[in-house]
């Protein structure tokens, strides 16, 4: 259906049925649940649509279907809403790096060479270390350009001037720009110049954050569709960012008073997200 539509970023674009096809896909979706979904989507398109728009439809619809398709199709929203300060997604980038074996820290001050800098995540690995920057952005829309690895890098090679000075345990392996968002083209260009390993939402290709997160199971809370918004604040306020550490600190919804019934359907909502 040739129907042009609205973006976030307010660019307006041709309506792809093969991206919709693959965002229905990758929440696990079978081909039959897929196929009805997007007819009725198709059915509802008019010119000017947003995808907002076109995501809210599909949304609906998956979680009529199952809650658990729902939860998974919502991944990419799910990290805007650990929002609207980064600290929660730096504590989200935290959880990813320990639970693929790395020791890690957050928010730690190191000595550069002229100056100190304040780390967003500090991560260990056997010999080696790197620093990890995280950019957080709350609204859609907003992408990360050059001038942020640019800005990133400058930091990574004073502390790393001081730290090649020191008889340390570990190599200073890398700089790490991770973002919930999509780089530009010329930051992309410029981390690999510069040596930067630059994470996003899709980059690097099929290891993105992404693929990341549905491969390890390590889903934020926030992809709940059972909590409210003012308990999944709580918990992140509370520092549990993951559906795996809510199966294991689950007496924090004793403290929100949630009932018996109720945290019994939220623990097996957080059970099958974590298996899948």
């Amino acid at each position: 259906m040739d129907v042009e539509i609205i973006k976030s970023s307010g660019k307006k674009v041709r309506f792809s049925l093969d991206k919709l096809r693959s965002s229905l896909k990758k929440s696990g979706a079978d081909r039959q649940t897929v196929n009805q979904i997007i007819e009725m989507v198709q059915s509802e398109l008019y010119e000017g649509i947003t995808t907002r728009e076109i995501y809210n439809r599909a949304f609906a619809l998956l979680k009529k279907k199952d809650r658990f398709l729902a939860s998974k199709y919502k991944l990419k929203k799910a990290i805007y809403e650990l929002g609207p300060t980064g600290f929660p997604f730096e504590r989200f980038i935290e959880a990813i790096l320990k639970h693929t074996g790395y020791r890690t820290t957050v928010s730690e001050v190191l000595q550069g060479k002229c100056v100190k800098h304040e780390i967003d995540v500090v991560a260990h690995n056997n010999r080696n270390t790197i620093v990890v920057e995280c950019k957080f952005h709350s609204e859609e829309g907003r992408n990360c350009n050059v001038k942020v690895p640019l800005y990133i890098a400058s930091r990574y090679l004073d502390v790393k001037s001081h730290w090649d000075t020191k008889n340390r345990e570990t190599n200073l392996e890398a700089g790490w720009v991770v973002t919930n968002t999509r780089f530009t083209v010329d930051a992309i260009q410029y981390g690999k110049c510069a040596g930067l390993y630059l994470l996003s939402w899709d980059y690097p290709k099929n290891n993105g954050l992404r693929d990341r997160i549905d491969r390890l199971g390590l889903y934020p809370i926030t992809v709940s569709t059972l909590l409210t918004r003012r308990e999944k604040q709580f918990l992140l306020s509370k520092n549990v960012v993951l559906c795996k550490q809510l199966m294991k600190d689950f007496y924090f919804l004793d403290h929100l008073g949630v009932s018996e019934l109720r945290k019994q359907k939220v623990l097996n909502e957080m059970k099958i997200l974590c298996q899948a």
